[in-house]
């Protein structure tokens, strides 16, 4: 099984430090559909937004490429979790209403994950595809982030993440897309907690793998200074970027 592997060789950290998505996120997509019988979350890594859906739809079929994603998903009694390919999901064709891809649908090829959407939604079925940005602290520790993100460890992002940097907005979408709320992220979190999720990065594990050294030191100290007391929690915001519609024959869902 071939794709895109970023994060399977640092599975249990992308599993406990990522951020979680916010409940009016979901609640909005699942407006979408005409019916909720029926979603696929696909990529879903650890089950993260799938938990999610299964507040809000009958069934969660969840697939991922990754077996060792999938060894850590969240059980939960309405999600059945897969091992497939975004391009290539087995999914019966007209059977799903909605298709939800949470931070990696920049990672897949395009027009073959696009067609295998079309082929398995059914009548009045939507696509809803999310992804956030650096996070928003403060005016001292965000251009630290910035400096890790694209001067220390910039090269070693994938090219595909010229999308997220985009803001998702020249994203290949050839659906009839509908408006999507003002959507964000938000943490309180120590500074531990947060060095850990920098360390989820694909980046920083790119370099570390390279130059066998962790780029986060390199900032270390000033974020220390920066943050202040390292056990008070701080509010962290990550813009939220989605692109949502309905297939083009189908567009008055």
């Amino acid at each position: 099984m071939t794709f895109k592997d970023h994060f399977s060789g640092h599975a249990e950290s992308y599993a406990s430090f990522r951020p979680r998505y916010p409940s009016r996120l979901f609640d909005f997509v699942a407006t979408l559909p005409r019916r909720r019988d029926l979603a696929w979350d696909c990529a879903t890594g650890n089950g993260q937004a799938a938990v999610d859906l299964a507040e809000r739809f009958a069934r969660v079929i969840a697939t991922d490429a990754s077996e060792r994603q999938l060894a850590l998903a969240i059980p939960h009694p309405r999600i059945e979790y897969r091992r497939a390919l975004a391009e290539d999901s087995g999914l019966a064709s007209g059977s799903v209403d909605l298709v939800a891809v949470a931070a990696a649908v920049h990672w897949f090829d395009f027009p073959r994950f696009y067609a295998e959407v079309e082929r398995v939604l059914a009548p009045g079925g939507a696509l809803a595809v999310w992804t956030y940005d650096l996070v928003q602290i403060s005016a001292q520790l965000d251009p630290l982030v910035r400096r890790l993100a694209r001067e220390i460890a910039g090269a070693y992002w994938p090219p595909e993440r010229r999308w997220v940097d985009e803001e998702y907005r020249t994203l290949p979408f050839p659906f009839a897309e509908v408006a999507v709320p003002a959507l964000w992220m938000e943490e309180r979190w120590s500074l531990d907690r947060f060095f850990h999720y920098l360390g989820t990065w694909s980046s920083v594990n790119r370099y570390l793998q390279a130059n066998g050294h962790d780029p986060r030191e390199l900032i270390r100290r000033e974020l220390e200074e920066a943050w202040g007391d390292p056990d008070q929690p701080r509010a962290i915001l990550w813009p939220i970027m989605m692109r949502a519609g309905y297939p083009v024959i189908d567009s008055a869902a």
